[in-house]
């Protein structure tokens, strides 16, 4: 018997050698996934607006930069050693540091460019903390925060932005660069130096402390203020950045130093909008000032109170798991024999399950008996329904529970309950009510939901419970307020806008916003780890690449480091701006929101961020693309170590990398907000084969961003088939234990998709149509001239002043013998009828 079970075996162990060469490398990946997250750790990640403050600042310098820092210290030296007569900066009275100020600032006047630089750089070490009068990292963040919000107190920021604007038109720089086959760091000197003082200074004021005097509140509130106002040309400071991307997309600028510009938009717009706790807050007053109810729950608190759950099984261990308990029913039958011979050549294993999989509360199903769970313990298993009846001698095999993974005592420890209260839209109210009526009366009454007369008593209550957990929204309010404007446009009169800073950023952009978007998804396009070198795309090394490259192994190293940490930094700042748009213009005016997800999504930014996301996701967040010593401000005031492969390879000691972790949640953010509630974007997810890409991000054991993962999975579930569904009902328990439930949403079950035809062109026309209304009625001031009133009285009319040209006396006469007396007038004419 055992010589007939090693040819079964040996066949099966052949089968499963051709699936996985039938499988291609995207098995490999996943198996190779699918071992690191069965050990992989829970993140402890704590999401927020930015990271720490000396994790921003590092990320605004490359490791090519670090030979710079000792060229600032030097050329500030030199200037200040003349002024301070053997004293140090740390040294000098108040009074006497204004003074220097003052006359750095009356330096940066000179036309000389060279001495205009060596000023620039001076101030930059003063920005970066005189580190070399510090001797702690403390100390040099407390004298660069005081050194900085000195120099806006003295005026050094509006002297810089003049600086930032004559480089930005300097078009000699610009063909010069065009013309170079290759553009390194010495390309980018000037701009980088400035962009580099006012990133430290909008950062370290936009960071606010408990030791802040009033007067440091005060500085902060009138930047603040004076960066968000239209005072720099009429515009925003953050449109001067947005045209600087474009410039550099363009390929007319391409010497611009990318990381930088974006980093320093992103900051300006957070410091001038608002991060994501004061978006809360503003949400929570919009709602109160509209009359609406309160917020169920506070989403930053809820998110932050989740638990991350097991990752689902990858395509690999379901192919193992069938081929284990395959040779676990033989074993069963050979168990005469093994007893027999003493040692069994087919050990008896236990299925490969991982447990409580995806199970964030790990509470068993309440709508399932005791008995029957362990039959449900791998329903992610494929072929689990096609095995036909299972033979009795082997029922006992195939039940049997594996043994626990981890102490029984964890699993009372977990709060119960669902971590949102459910929400209700009134249109859903709507459709329940049409439905029950054609059902039950046979006609319906439109959008009345009050009258329930001849419904029986199970809709009354049915009714009533839609009732309590009806949700209106600020966007609802918006677009129902505009349909009104548009069809009452005379008796509503004008609307009366706020000019809050966002009003007054989107009415900047609105000219060039497509141009913005393109520009922002190309770099995003260019920086992605799953991008590829084209001869055509836009290069975004310009402001990393060193003059002489690396003629070392250990400097290609360095290098290359270096080209990676540049690349996550700058998707970093792409989608921590892009998501906070979106967010304060949804606030501001829902139809902002759409035009600028509208903009995004003819971008193809849907399958961009499906294609970031199609990569190793785990080797992504745990990437450790960075080298401590060399990250500023630890440079500056620790001694150098020698550097060896060893170090460079070592990284840190974290278990991921907190900018790719965030990055990724950011761009699952953005995906949701371009397809919520949006039927044919939802159908894109669909098309483009979304699925299988996100399910391999829940691997990232983090609660967050598996939650906007489960969010993704949700809306496009009853397209994906029942099959689909029945070999992930261990996701669809997590979409259903950590998403929110909208009571009449079949998202599970899918009955409705005959009724929901694709149009993809006819939904986002209707959008834009509704869009340009909104834009024409709101921003288009000679739209109103066809309901301007009419003056009929001739008295009126012929005394109005009318603004003739200087010169009109001098051939007034003229004028008059051409167009008048030289005319034959018919009077009678005028009295014929037409």
């Amino acid at each position: 018997m055992e010589d007939m079970e090693v040819p079964l075996v040996n066949n099966l162990n052949d089968n499963s050698d051709r699936l996985r060469a039938k499988g291609k490398d995207v098995f490999k990946d996943q198996h190779k996934e699918s071992e690191s997250s069965m050990e992989s750790p829970n993140l402890e990640f704590e999401y927020g607006d930015t990271d720490a403050i000396t994790a921003e600042l590092s990320e605004l310098f490359s490791y090519t930069e670090e030979p710079e820092f000792a060229l600032n210290r030097d050329y500030f030296e030199e200037d200040f050693r003349s002024h301070a007569r053997g004293r140090r900066w740390i040294d000098l009275s108040p009074d006497d540091r204004r003074t220097y100020v003052m006359r750095l600032l009356d330096a940066l006047e000179v036309t000389d460019r060279d001495k205009r630089l060596k000023v620039a750089r001076s101030i930059l070490y003063l920005a970066q903390g005189v580190f070399d009068e510090c001797d702690t990292e403390a100390d040099l963040l407390r004298w660069s925060r005081q050194n900085v919000f000195l120099l806006y107190d003295m005026g050094i920021f509006t002297a810089l932005l003049e600086l930032l604007s004559m480089e930005i038109d300097n078009n000699q720089a610009c063909s010069s660069a065009v013309r170079k086959p290759a553009i390194s760091l010495a390309d980018s000197t000037e701009l980088r130096v400035l962009l580099s003082i006012m990133y430290l200074m909008v950062e370290t004021i936009r960071v606010q402390t408990e030791d802040d005097g009033p007067q440091w509140r005060a500085a902060r509130e009138a930047f603040k203020n004076e960066l968000a106002a239209p005072l720099y040309n009429g515009e925003p400071f953050a449109l001067l950045l947005f045209s600087m991307v474009t410039k550099f997309c363009s390929m007319s600028a391409p010497h611009f130093p990318m990381k930088k510009v974006l980093l320093l938009l992103w900051k300006t717009i957070l410091f001038t909008l608002g991060g994501f706790e004061e978006l809360q807050a503003m949400k929570v007053l919009g709602r109160e000032r509209l009359r609406l109810p309160p917020l169920p729950e506070d989403s930053i608190t809820v998110v932050r109170a989740m638990r991350a759950a097991s990752p689902p099984a990858s395509a690999m261990e379901l192919i193992e798991q069938q081929q284990q308990q395959k040779r676990g029913r033989r074993s069963r039958r050979s168990a005469f024999v093994d007893s027999l011979e003493g040692d069994s050549p087919f050990p008896k294993k236990q299925p490969l399950v991982k447990q409580d999989s995806l199970d964030t509360y790990n509470e068993r199903d309440p709508f399932k008996n005791d008995d029957v769970r362990d039959d449900e313990e791998d329903p992610d298993d494929p072929d689990g329904g096609m095995e036909g009846e299972v033979d009795p001698l082997d029922r006992d095999v195939i039940i049997q529970p594996p043994p626990p993974l981890r102490p029984p005592t964890e699993r009372v420890n977990f709060p119960k309950g669902l971590p949102w209260a459910p929400k209700v839209r009134e249109k859903d109210i709507e459709h329940f009510l049409e439905t029950s009526r054609n059902k039950f009366i046979g006609f319906t009454l439109g959008n009345d939901t009050e009258t329930l007369v001849g419904l029986p008593r199970p809709i009354h209550e049915s009714v009533k419970t839609l009732k309590q957990h009806k949700y209106v929204s600020i966007a609802e309010v918006q677009m129902k307020r505009e349909e009104e404007l548009q069809q009452c446009p005379l008796s509503l009169g004008e609307e009366e806008v706020e000019e809050t800073p966002a009003e007054v950023l989107y009415l900047g952009m609105l000219p060039n916003l497509s141009q913005y978007v393109i520009a922002l998804l190309k770099l995003l396009l260019a920086a992605a780890p799953t991008s590829k070198a084209k001869t055509d795309s836009i290069n975004i090394l310009a402001d990393v690449l060193p003059e002489e490259m690396p003629i070392t192994v250990l400097q290609s190293m360095k290098l290359g480091i270096d080209v990676n940490r540049h690349k996550e930094i700058i998707v970093k700042a792409i989608s921590a701006l892009l998501l906070l748009l979106l967010k304060h213009f949804k606030l501001n005016h829902v139809y902002q929101f759409e035009i600028v997800s509208q903009h995004l999504v003819f971008a193809n930014c849907i399958p961009l961020i499906l294609k970031f996301f199609n990569q190793n996701i785990m080797s992504y967040i745990s990437a450790k693309n960075s080298i401590c010593v060399l990250d500023f401000p630890h440079c500056a005031v620790h001694e150098m170590p020698e550097l060896t492969a060893e170090s460079l390879e070592a990284g840190d000691n974290a278990h991921f990398c907190w900018r790719n972790l965030f990055s990724c949640i950011n761009l699952l953010r953005i995906l949701n907000k371009l397809t919520k509630w949006k039927h044919s974007r939802t159908m894109m997810l669909v098309v483009f084969k979304s699925a299988p890409i996100l399910k391999r991000a829940l691997k990232v054991k983090q609660a967050m961003m598996q939650l906007y993962v489960l969010k993704l999975l949700k809306i496009q579930t009853k397209y994906l088939g029942r099959q689909w569904r029945k070999s992930n009902m261990k996701t669809m328990s997590a979409i259903y234990q950590k998403v929110r439930h909208r009571l009449n949403d079949d998202w599970a079950y899918g009955n409705d998709i005959d009724a929901r035809p694709w149009d993809f062109q006819a939904e986002e026309c209707a959008l834009r149509e509704s869009i340009e209304k909104f834009n024409g009625r709101r921003y288009d001031k000679n739209r109103n001239g066809d309901f301007a009133p009419v003056d009929n009285c001739l008295q009126s009319v012929l005394g109005q002043r009318v603004d003739l040209p200087d010169d009109f006396h001098y051939s007034y006469e003229m004028w008059l013998e051409r167009e008048v007396f030289s005319q034959p007038i018919e009077w009678e004419g005028l009295l014929q009828e037409p």
